[in-house]
């Protein structure tokens, strides 16, 4: 089986053509080839295939095997491939995912795909989109989550996954990696979490540590970076034009006022092809 490992700022999965290829079981094949130094080494695996509705299809699926409703920086990635693999040439090109057809516009340098803006579609924050648990209608916004001796400010959002963002003022003082796994497994999300720590630098920047659902730390997350924008302007702590640094890169998040959507900018990179099997 033929396979790309591409990356959106280090976000990176292993990247299969279904329109040539055949993956029987993906969720096993994402927890055998995601293990570094054991393996491919991986966030997780990305399968493209063909759309009734779109231009391609897209799943995702975590290091742990479970499957994501979408990927920011994946699908990044995929725009790429089926422009650059002559799947499709269509600019703007609409990908589909588990959370709806998505409209991506691609950048160029050099005829090949450079960056990708992605329509991340609008926020949302009521209780049983996200879903947690309570009243549907309801909504999490600087509530405290009780964690042991810990109280915990959380506001939560989906854009296609679910995110919880905390916002802290020093890193170092807060034992994210270790508080991650816990809140993602949290009673309050009964389809777990993704879960970020931010601190805002100024009204347009913040920089954020991730822990994804299924992966756990990862360099960046493009749907987190995106529920980060929506959640840290709905707290009044910045605009609705932010640049969000994590520890793989930064991405451009736009809040639009005019259509209420989320506009994630970002790069795509194609690393090596190899053979699995």
């Amino acid at each position: 089986m033929q396979f790309v490992k591409m990356h959106g700022i280090g976000n990176d999965y292993v990247f299969v053509d279904t329109f040539k290829e055949n993956v029987p079981d993906p969720a096993q094949m994402a927890r055998s080839i995601s293990p570094r130094r054991f393996s491919v080494g991986s966030d997780g695996l990305i399968l493209i295939g063909r759309s009734e509705k779109a231009d391609a299809r897209m799943r995702i699926f975590n290091a742990d095997g479970s499957e994501a409703e979408m990927c920011g920086n994946g699908i990044r990635c995929v725009a790429k491939y089926v422009w650059e693999h002559d799947i499709c040439r269509k600019n703007p090109m609409t990908i589909e995912t588990g959370a709806g057809i998505k409209k991506l516009e691609l950048f160029f340098k050099k005829d090949r795909v450079a960056s990708v803006r992605v329509d991340m579609g609008e926020p949302r924050f009521k209780r049983g989109t996200i879903p947690i648990r309570g009243p549907e209608e309801g909504e999490v916004v600087n509530e405290n989550l009780e964690i042991d001796d810990l109280s915990l400010p959380i506001t939560c959002v989906s854009t296609g996954n679910p995110h919880c963002i905390i916002p802290v003022d020093d890193f170092s003082a807060v034992k994210w990696r270790e508080l991650g796994p816990v809140i993602e497994r949290h009673q309050l999300f009964p389809e777990r979490v993704n879960v970020h720590f931010v601190r805002v630098i100024s009204e347009n920047e913040v920089e954020v540590k991730t822990w994804e659902r299924g992966s756990g730390a990862t360099l960046a997350c493009g749907t987190g970076a995106s529920a980060v924008c929506a959640a840290t302007c709905r707290l009044g702590l910045t605009g609705r034009k932010i640049t969000v640094q994590l520890p793989g890169g930064s991405l451009d998040i736009e809040w639009r006022e005019s259509n209420n959507r989320l506009y994630m900018t970002g790069p795509a990179v194609e690393v090596f092809t190899g053979h699995w099997g």
